[in-house]
C-alpha cells in the first residue's frame, strides 16, 4: 500500500493504492480481512465510518442465534440437508445454499477458536437448539450479544495481525473501469473543514463491501442509529440488487433499539397505546379479541414467532399483534408500549375474562409452569426467567420496573441485497458485497443463518481474491486518467452542496420524510397503489436533493441522504414490480387487495390481504439502477442445489490442477 497525490481537472487528491480495500468493520468485513491476511494478501486496508458502528456491535435479541450444521449428539445431518433448509424457503439459489451449509462448520469453528464463547458440554460438543424454519437442532448462541462477541474477537484478531484500519471515512462513490471496480471516492471525516473537505481516492484491485443492510431508509428500525448502510452507491455503480423485496420485520423497542422477542413476550406484558403526548392510554388489542385466552396466548407466542409472518395472521395467529400495532402507529398515529408492570386486563371489552393463568393456552401455561414463572406481574416473571433482559434496558436508561417500553414493528434485516456469485463477486468484477449487503438469502430463512452467511461469504471472497486477484493496482496516474470523469461528478456534488450552504435541520427533515415513507408503504404492509405513489414521491425527492446544500461538517450526512433516496427508489421499484407480477403475501410482508380477506373483525377494508400459493418462489428478481435513474428488473430462475458428485479422485485431481477456484 502506498499513498501519493494525483491531479484531476486541476484538483489534487491524495490517492491510496492497495490490492484490496475492505469497507466496514462488522463481523463479515473483519472476517474477510482476517482471512485475506491468513491467505497471504497483506496489501490490505480497512475503511470504516467508525469501528464498532455497525449492526454486529450494536444489535442483538433475547437469544441471538448462529445457525450451522449440527455438530453434536447422535442426530444425522449433512450439508445437502442443511442446504435444503435454506433453499426451500424460496427465491434462493441452490449453489449459494449449499456453500453456506458446507462452510457453516468451518466458519463456526473459526469463531470458537478465536474465543467466541459458544456453549459446549464436558465432552467438547457444541450443543444446539431449534430455531424458526429449522428441522434440526442446528442453532447455537453465545447469548443476547452473540454478534457483539463475534465482532470483538474478530477485531482483536485483526489487530493482532496488525491490519490497518482507517477511520472516520465515508465512502461516497464507487469507481469503475471496463466493467470492473477500480476503487473508491471517500471523505476523511476528520478533515471536512480543511481545504478539499477531506476528499481522497482509493486505487484498488479489489473492493470488499461489507457495509450492512440499508437501515437508513426506514423510520421504524431496530438497526442502531449509527448504522445506515451504503447500498445506493453500489446500485449507482451498476451493481445489481437481488430480492430487494425481502426483509424481516418484527417488534422492537425504539428508544433503545432492540428486538423484543423471546422472554420479553413470553411473560405476557400488557400492550397499551397512547396519544402522541403520552395521554389517553388504551389496551388497544382488547376490542379485536373474543377471549383472553387467544389474546394472551398470541402475546406469548410472539416470543417464539417474533418476525411478522402473513401465514400467522389467519385465525388470530400471533402476527395479528403486528397488524394491530401497525393500525395504532401508522393509521391512528398513536404510540404503542409494552407495559411489564401489569398483566393484560379486559378494559374496553368486558366480554373478555380477567387475566389469569387458567385463561392461558396449554402451551403458554405449560411453559410458564415449567419455568416456575407464575409470579403476579410480567416484570416479576421476567426477573425470574431472564433478569439480564431487565439489566440490558437499565444500561440504556430504561427501567422496566417503573416505566412502559415504547415499541413498533421495525425493519430488522434485509434478506435481499446486492447480487453476488458463488464467490460473492458481483456482476461488477472485483467488487465483493458480503454480509447483509449481499442478497444471498431467500424469502424464509432459518433464524441465525444471517450470521453464518456473513462468515461464509467473506471467506469465499477472500479465497477468490487470494487465488485470482492478487495483482497490484495500476499506477496512480493511469488510475486517475481512467476515473477522472467519475471523480469530477463527486467533486461537483461536494462543491454544489457547500456553495449552497444549508442547515442540518433541513437535512434531517429530508431524511425523516423518506424514512416515514418507507415505513408506511414499503415495510410489512404493501399496497400497489400506495407503492406507485410512494415511488413517485421518492423520485421527486431525489430531484430536490442538492437544493438543500450542506455545511462542510454536514457533507457526510447530506451525501448519505442521496445514497438513501437512491436506495429507496430501487427498493420501492422492486416491490412494485413484484406486485405487478402477481406476488402475494409472503416472507415478512402482506400484500393488500380489495378482494382479499380481512385479518380479523374490526379492521377496515384497507387491511384486506392476499395469501396463497407463491407464484414467484422459483424466481429471483434482479434490479438494476441505470445512470439516468431508471430502474429495470430481470426475473431469473433460481439455480438448483448442485448434486452430490463428490468422487474423491476427481476432486483431488481438479484441486491439484487449481481448477476449483474459478
Amino acid at each position: 500500500m502506498n499513498t501519493t497525490n494525483v491531479t484531476i481537472n486541476g484538483t489534487t487528491y491524495p490517492v491510496i493504492s492497495v490490492n484490496t480495500v475492505v469497507v466496514g468493520t462488522g463481523a463479515a468485513s473483519l472476517n474477510a480481512a482476517v482471512q485475506l491476511d491468513r491467505l497471504g494478501v497483506q496489501d490490505l486496508l480497512i475503511l470504516t465510518e467508525r469501528v464498532g458502528g455497525g449492526t454486529s456491535c450494536n444489535t442483538g435479541s433475547d437469544k441471538q442465534t448462529y445457525y450451522k450444521l449440527s455438530v453434536a449428539g447422535g442426530g444425522v445431518d449433512s450439508p445437502q440437508e442443511m442446504a435444503h433448509s435454506l433453499f426451500d424457503g424460496g427465491a434462493m439459489h441452490g449453489d449459494l445454499a449449499l456453500i453456506e451449509a458446507t462452510l457453516s462448520a468451518q466458519g463456526f469453528y473459526h469463531l470458537a477458536g478465536l474465543g467466541v464463547p459458544f456453549p459446549h458440554d464436558r465432552y467438547g460438543s457444541f450443543v444446539g437448539y431449534k430455531t424458526d424454519h429449522d428441522p434440526r437442532q442446528r442453532a447455537t448462541s453465545a447469548g443476547p450479544k452473540t454478534s457483539m462477541l463475534m465482532f470483538e474477537k474478530l477485531l482483536a484478531e485483526a489487530r493482532r495481525r496488525n491490519l490497518q484500519i482507517k477511520e472516520p471515512v465515508e465512502v461516497i462513490g464507487i469507481l469503475t473501469r471496463d466493467g470492473a471496480c477500480a476503487g473508491l471516492v471517500c471523505l476523511d471525516a476528520s478533515q471536512l473543514d480543511a481545504p478539499g473537505h477531506g476528499l481522497f481516492l482509493v486505487n484498488a484491485t479489489n473492493v470488499v463491501f461489507g457495509t450492512g443492510g440499508p437501515a437508513v431508509i426506514y423510520q421504524d428500525s431496530v438497526y442502531p442509529t449509527v448504522h445506515t448502510g451504503s447500498t445506493g452507491i453500489a446500485l449507482e455503480a451498476g451493481v445489481p440488487g437481488q430480492n430487494l423485496t425481502e426483509w424481516q420485520y418484527g417488534l422492537a423497542s425504539i428508544k433503545f433499539r432492540w428486538n423484543v422477542s423471546g422472554t420479553y413476550q413470553q411473560v405476557i406484558p400488557r400492550y397499551i397505546s397512547t396519544a402522541p403526548d403520552g395521554s389517553d392510554a388504551q389496551e388497544f388489542l382488547n376490542p379485536f379479541f373474543a377471549s383472553m385466552t387467544t389474546l394472551t396466548t398470541d402475546i406469548f407466542l410472539k416470543g417464539y414467532q417474533w418476525p411478522f409472518d402473513p401465514r400467522k395472521v389467519r385465525d388470530y395467529g400471533s402476527s395479528i399483534v403486528d397488524i394491530l400495532v401497525y393500525n395504532e402507529c401508522v393509521v391512528r398515529g398513536r404510540r404503542v408500549f409494552m407495559d411489564f408492570r401489569a398483566n393484560p386486563t379486559n378494559a374496553g371489552n368486558p366480554a373478555l375474562a380477567p387475566f389469569s393463568f387458567d385463561e392461558l393456552g396449554a402451551e403458554a401455561r405449560t411453559y410458564l409452569e415449567n419455568s416456575h414463572a407464575l409470579q403476579d406481574t410480567p416484570i416479576a416473571r421476567l426477573h425470574h426467567m431472564n433478569p439480564l433482559a431487565i439489566t440490558l434496558y437499565a444500561e440504556h436508561g430504561i427501567d422496566l420496573w417503573t416505566e412502559p417500553l415504547e415499541v413498533a414493528v421495525c425493519a430488522q434485516h434485509n434478506n435481499g441485497g446486492l447480487k453476488g456469485n458463488i464467490w460473492w463477486e458481483s456482476d461488477l468484477r472485483h467488487f465483493f458485497p458480503i454480509g447483509e449487503a449481499n442478497g444471498s438469502h431467500g424469502v424464509y430463512r432459518p433464524g441465525g443463518s444471517a450470521l453464518n452467511s456473513g462468515q461464509c461469504g467473506s471467506l469465499r471472497a477472500a479465497q477468490f481474491i487470494a487465488a485470482r486477484y492478487g495483482d497490484t493496482p495500476p499506477a496512480p496516474d493511469a488510475f486517475a486518467a481512467a476515473v477522472a470523469a467519475q471523480v469530477a461528478v463527486r467533486q461537483r456534488q461536494v462543491d454544489n452542496l457547500t456553495a449552497a450552504g444549508g442547515s442540518h435541520a433541513a437535512l434531517e427533515a429530508y431524511r425523516t420524510t423518506l424514512q416515514a415513507r418507507m415505513t408506511a408503504y414499503g415495510a410489512y404492509i404493501r399496497d400497489a397503489a400506495q407503492l406507485d405513489a410512494a415511488l413517485a414521491e421518492a423520485r421527486a425527492q431525489l430531484a430536490a436533493w442538492d437544493t438543500l446544500g450542506a455545511t462542510p461538517a454536514d457533507l457526510p450526512y447530506a451525501l448519505k441522504n442521496r445514497d438513501a433516496i437512491l436506495t429507496q427508489i430501487a427498493y420501492l421499484a422492486a416491490m412494485q414490480e413484484a406486485l405487478r407480477r402477481g406476488g402475494v403475501s409472503r416472507g415478512s410482508y402482506m400484500v393488500m387487495h380489495p378482494d382479499g380477506e380481512l385479518p380479523c373483525d374490526g379492521l377496515g377494508d384497507a387491511f384486506r390481504f392476499v395469501l396463497g400459493d407463491d407464484p414467484l418462489k422459483e424466481e429471483l428478481c434482479e434490479t438494476t439502477l441505470a445512470p439516468d435513474g431508471a430502474v429495470t428488473h430481470a426475473w431469473v430462475p433460481r439455480r438448483p442445489i448442485p448434486p452430490d458428485d463428490g468422487w474423491y479422485e476427481n476432486i483431488w485431481a481438479a484441486y491439484r490442477e487449481d481448477e476449483i477456484i474459478r
